[in-house]
């Protein structure tokens, strides 16, 4: 559920950099007052990865090249996924946005990102033991202001299309 102009929210996605699937670095302080959906994926899931990719084309394609929205796939295999194998993945999928993004790179990093910033796992601010696989479904929306404003079930088109609706209200 969206909690729109809850001011009581202190808690902001702090500045980070990591590597995209063409090799840049990707500084979220150059990306500032964009909204950004984040997600944690990895290339060799089976499991709900490729649902939840798809599910993601919906939102690419409602903000298609928007250049206030960006999407933030990050990977959780990041020992694996190298800039060339995202890359790969992206044209598996067909995704031709420039606004999105999929992130590799140190994964002490990405896993605190994912725990301690995104609370991307289940329980809020429960922190899981860092060796502990980091594995979730969750869409998170962020605003403008680097404040979390929905977790979203990312396995579910109709959370996806909600999703959607919730950036436009934003």
């Amino acid at each position: 559920q969206m909690c729109i102009r809850d001011r009581s929210i202190t808690h902001k996605i702090p500045e980070f950099t990591l590597q995209n699937q063409f090799e840049d670095n990707f500084i979220s302080s150059k990306n500032d007052k964009k909204i950004q959906i984040a997600n944690f994926i990895f290339t060799t899931c089976a499991d709900i990865c490729p649902n939840m990719t798809s599910n993601m084309k919906f939102v690419e394609k409602a903000f298609f090249n928007d250049s206030l929205v960006n999407i933030l796939s990050f990977s959780v295999t990041p020992w694996i996924d190298t800039p060339k194998k995202l890359l790969d993945y992206v044209g598996f999928y067909n995704i031709k946005s420039n606004n999105w993004f999929f992130l590799t790179g140190n994964k002490s990093k990405i896993y605190s990102l994912a725990r301690r910033s995104y609370f991307a796992e289940e329980e809020f601010g429960y922190t899981k033991d860092s060796a502990q696989f980091l594995h979730t479904e969750h869409f998170i929306l962020v605003d403008q202001n680097k404040k979390i404003r929905g977790v979203y079930n990312g396995t579910l088109e109709l959370e996806a299309k909600q999703l959607v609706k919730d950036i436009v209200s934003l």
